[in-house]
Order: structure tokens, then sequence, then C-alpha cells
């Protein structure tokens, strides 16, 4: 992703992304999860994440770790930990994601679980 993507919103089936932020060795995304929506399990090779909840209840795994989230709260991916994050409830969810790695792109997920299908 170039710099002027920045700002760009990306439309996912669990909801939608921003990027707010993109320099050498991180980035920086808004992240809204519709009511139902869930993000696939998921690992990455090249990035830590630091989510911080914004708005809503989300449920997060982290490793074998299944924990409720809400405004304020964050939490801590490492590189290649399994991950997702799922909306139980009847508002969206709304994240700040700050990515930390040699390597950002979009294709350093590996997928192990995913209701939606993807790869």
């Amino acid at each position: 992703m170039s710099l002027n993507e920045t700002g760009k919103t990306y439309e996912r089936p669990w909801g939608w992304y921003k990027t707010l932020e993109m320099q050498t060795g991180y980035q920086v995304k808004l992240i809204h999860v519709i009511p139902g929506g869930r993000l696939s399990l998921q690992s990455h090779i090249h990035r830590a994440e630091h989510w911080v909840i914004a708005k809503g209840i989300a449920t997060i795994t982290v490793n074998e770790s299944i924990q409720e989230y809400q405004q304020n709260q964050f939490v801590f991916i490492p590189k290649e930990a399994k991950h997702r994050l799922e909306n139980h409830g009847s508002m969206p969810v709304e994240l700040i994601e700050v990515q930390m790695g040699d390597y950002l792109g979009e294709d350093d997920i590996t997928r192990y679980d995913d209701i939606y299908g993807r790869i």
C-alpha cells in the first residue's frame, strides 16, 4: 500500500477498515466490525498488532485465551499468535489497530478458520 492510499476504506464481509497512517515499520488502522461480524482466525509472520477498543464489546481470541474487551481496553497480539475478533453484540465494534513489523502487506495473513470462505 502506498501512502496515498491512506484514508481509503476497504470493505470486508465483517465490516470495513481504513488505514489512518502508514510509515516504515508501522501502520495504524480504524477497524469497524458489524454486529455478528467475525474476523478469520489468523496469524502474521512479519508483524505484531496492538488493538485498542474504541466502541462496543469485542470477543478476542489470542492463542488459547478468549476474552471480552470493551471501550478503552487493549490487547497485544505477538507475531505468529493465532487471533481473531468477534462481535456478538447488537452494536458495531470499532478499534484502533497498530501494526508493527518489517512487512505490513495484507498478504501476510495465514487463515486457519474463516466463516466467509476466504483462503
